[in-house]
């Protein structure tokens, strides 16, 4: 679906009596990377999160738009990939199962080859493919984090910290993951690091 849009405007949260976001607008659009930047505890996070409407903002309004108009909150879900350090992975499973599992949850049936060289294309090498996702390191677990997020090509991308536990080699991945999905779809990045920085076409930057 082309045409997707994220429109949110004097967007607030607050955690009891603590605040975490006060007043943000912004537009995130297909053919754009929006960066989110900002110290540890202003807020990244929780507004990407808002934005994939995973949470309801205390105050402001969010309008969610595909192709066709206005999407409801309940229906985003199916246009959304998303990657998050605070998102788990089966442990029990391998890589490729927990791939296939996370298919058949949107419904797709996934050809096992098309897994793997997602998988590959992201680091994680066949012979690491089968093996139980308890065994990996962080950084292998990032990677399966990131290909659950795209496996379903989505027209719309947030990733929270991606290089999150990453090498040289697992950046560069990522930002041929990004370059890929900009073209065609909205993508969001909430980053500290310069280099992800560097990816966005607009950028919002919370305060503690």
């Amino acid at each position: 679906m082309s045409g997707v849009s994220v429109e949110f405007a004097r967007v607030s949260k607050r955690f009891g009596s603590r605040t975490v976001l006060a007043s943000v607008s912004g537009t995130l659009e297909s053919g754009q990377v929006l960066v989110v930047a900002g110290p540890n505890g202003s807020g990244k996070s929780t507004l990407l999160n808002i934005l994939a409407g995973v949470l309801r903002p205390s105050r402001g309004e969010v309008t969610y738009r595909g192709g066709d108009g206005p999407v409801p909150r309940a229906r985003w879900f199916e246009r959304l990939g998303m990657a998050a350090p605070d998102m788990s992975v089966y442990e029990e499973l391998s890589a490729l199962e927990n791939l296939h599992f996370f298919a058949r949850l949107r419904g797709l049936a996934v050809a096992d080859a098309v897994l793997r060289d997602l998988l590959v294309n992201l680091g994680l090498p066949a012979r690491e493919q089968t093996r139980l996702v308890g065994t990996y390191s962080s950084g292998m677990k990032q990677r399966v984090k990131l290909a659950q997020a795209v496996l379903h090509e989505p027209p719309v991308l947030m990733l929270d910290e991606p290089s999150s536990n990453l090498d040289a080699a697992g950046h560069e991945a990522v930002a041929g993951l990004v370059a890929r999905f900009r073209p065609r779809a909205a993508v969001a990045v909430a980053t500290n690091d310069p280099r992800e920085i560097a990816w966005g076409d607009a950028r919002i930057d919370l305060a503690l």
